[in-house]
């Protein structure tokens, strides 16, 4: 598999889970709704290319679901960007396509990864990152 797919699945599971967390179960139904901020309407696009639209109310897969529920679980954003994955190497097309989208993507390109309980996560930091219990700092 190519090591692109992954990266590509990993990239676009950030937009998807944006969108998830701001829509809800109603991220795949198609809607006159704009979105106020463009991370989250494109996101919302991504899963609908992707997932497919659904109806309100129609039920959404599984790794959507949970991310839906919690998006903050690890756990489920593993699996969800695992489907993403998997959906992008069956479909040569729609993986070109969205590859495409995200030449585009809103945001300036900064990727910022954490996972795990006190895990930081950071853009630019001029002071003390501490995680942990009982941390003192002198000056």
């Amino acid at each position: 598999m190519s090591g692109d797919l992954v990266r590509l699945a990993g990239d676009v599971s950030q937009y998807v889970t944006t969108a998830a967390g701001a829509y809800g179960g109603a991220v795949l139904a198609r809607t006159q709704e704009q979105a106020a901020d463009a991370t989250v309407g494109f996101g919302r696009r991504l899963a609908q290319r992707i997932f497919g639209v659904r109806a309100e109310g129609e039920e959404v897969p599984e790794a959507l679901a949970d991310v839906i529920d919690d998006p903050d679980d690890g756990d489920n954003q593993a699996a969800l960007r695992k489907a993403i994955r998997k959906t992008l190497v069956a479909d040569a097309e729609l993986a070109a396509q969205v590859r495409g989208w995200m030449s585009d993507a809103p945001g300036d390109g900064t990727r910022v990864v954490t996972t795990g309980a006190r895990s930081p996560a950071v853009h630019t930091n001029y002071g003390v990152i501490a995680t942990g219990d009982g941390n003192t700092f002198l000056q």
